[in-house]
């Protein structure tokens, strides 16, 4: 095991986590909400360093990011927990795992969390060479909360840096100021889900009871680090598909983020304690769309949805199509210099 880090000593060998918003006071021998994290003699210590659950390369296109380096690999991977477990993950199957449950808290072992879990031990320096291996443009943390695994994602984030890899995080956005502020010289990019607008809908859809921490590490993502950013709601029917409740949040990223930060609407499917649902209505994505533009957005994305237009990058002063794609493919991208070639606009992100 590793000892964690960003944690305070409290009274009788409890100790207080101090990597996502939740702030477990964790007695001794006991885990977090998350199960990742386990208080041995006082001191915490981290259950999931360098075990990979999920590992592969896939476009940028696939966290979904359309305005950094478009078309380019990355070194995707992910562990194992998640300090939310909604409902409707896609992602259950890890996200959801009981980190070694059926193991006595006071017996884990690092080697017990690989055991029967699918998982295998990848070193941050492994990770970098895999990284340059398969020449990928950098290396994301998604699949489940890379927050998590936030000891090994730094070191492999520095180890990234020293070898010209970018990198990214693929984010429910729960991590606290000062994890962010400890990562945020190593992280290029942060791709974070706004889940709704309201304490009702994340007590349904995360189990917690404010959202406004994650609002602010988003905007000390942008405006103190300078990571590029782009947002993510998954339209859930139901749960945070109410049009004011829409019109909150892309009125949020216009005010507090501005208008270049693009905002990606995507279909809900059905999974694990919501398979009783219907997939979001295609109807529902395209008026979220048309509520994003109409509070100024400039780029408001469909996704989940193969092949329909909202997939590609329009001028957002002349409307002209500059990047087509076809799922999370490139078809064609016209932009010349990263400016429109028909009438000149500067379209924000990075893609060369």
């Amino acid at each position: 095991m590793v000892e964690a880090l960003l944690y305070d000593r409290l009274p009788e060998r409890a100790v207080r986590c101090n990597i996502c918003q939740r702030r477990c006071e964790i007695p001794e021998s006991k885990r977090g909400y998350c199960l990742t994290r386990l208080n041995r003699g006082g001191t915490l210590y981290t259950l999931i360093y360098g075990e990979v659950s999920t590992l592969m390369v896939s476009p940028i296109e696939k966290k979904p990011m359309f305005h950094f380096y478009p078309g380019s690999p990355w070194l995707s991977l992910g562990s194992l927990g998640c300090n939310f477990r909604c409902p409707g993950c896609q992602n259950w199957e890890i996200a959801h795992s009981r980190v070694g449950q059926e193991y006595p808290d006071a017996q884990i072992e690092a080697q017990d969390i690989s055991t029967g879990r699918g998982t295998e031990y990848v070193s941050p320096e492994q990770m970098v060479g895999l990284a340059e291996d398969y020449k990928c443009r950098g290396i994301s943390w998604t699949y489940n909360e890379p927050t998590l695994w936030f000891e090994y994602t730094l070191k492999g984030a520095k180890l990234a840096r020293g070898k010209g890899l970018l990198t990214n995080y693929v984010t429910n956005g729960y991590i606290t100021p000062e994890a962010l502020d400890l990562i945020g010289p190593y992280l290029d990019s942060y791709r974070v889900d706004i889940k709704g607008f309201s304490r009702s809908a994340y007590r349904r859809i995360a189990h917690i009871n404010g959202f406004e921490g994650i609002l602010e590490v988003a905007k000390r993502a942008k405006q103190r680090w300078g990571m590029h950013l782009e947002i993510v709601t998954n339209i859930i029917p139901g749960y945070n598909d109410s049009k004011p409740q829409l019109k909150r949040i892309a009125s949020w990223i216009k005010k507090e983020l501005g208008e270049d930060v693009p905002w990606h609407v995507t279909r809900f499917v059905p999974h694990l304690k919501l398979s009783h649902l219907e997939p979001t209505p295609v109807t529902t994505l395209e008026g979220a769309r048309e509520i994003g533009l109409e509070q100024g957005l400039r780029y408001v994305y469909l996704g989940n949805v193969p092949g329909h237009p909202g997939e590609n990058t329009c001028c957002y002063q002349c409307k002209s199509l500059l990047i087509e794609r076809s799922v999370f493919s490139i078809v064609e991208n016209r932009l010349d210099n990263s400016r429109c070639p028909e009438c000149g606009a500067r379209i924000a992100g990075i893609f060369s």
